[in-house]
């Protein structure tokens, strides 16, 4: 399955991200299949192929949630935004054990 995917370049920190399509396993520092376009998010400059990221769409590829919510908010493509960032699931597990241990102290103090 092919993704639209954020490549990053340029120096340390100065980060440079070019949009390119690529194979969804492979990584992005290697070949890509197109060059779609670039972000830079020091000076805001964005420029998009708004018809050949459509065409690729149209042919089945998936953006990243990150490059999703950049074509949305730019107009692309209209759609919802995307929740970007993942809980881990350590952390995703340990949330719900300290709701309970907080609420087993409530019950605690009710109860002496």
């Amino acid at each position: 399955m092919l993704a639209i995917k954020l490549a990053r370049q340029g120096k340390k920190n100065q980060p440079f991200f070019r949009i390119i399509l690529l194979e969804k396993t492979k990584d992005p520092w290697g070949d890509f299949l197109e060059d779609l376009g670039y972000c830079n998010p020091r000076t805001k400059e964005v420029s998009f192929k708004a018809a050949r990221i459509k065409y690729w769409l149209s042919c089945g590829a998936q953006p990243t949630s990150s490059v999703h919510n950049l074509l949305v908010k730019h107009g692309v493509i209209k759609a919802k935004k995307v929740k970007v960032t993942k809980v881990h699931r350590k952390k995703a597990e340990e949330k719900p054990l300290s709701v309970k241990a907080a609420e087993g102290e409530k019950k605690i103090e009710k109860n002496a």
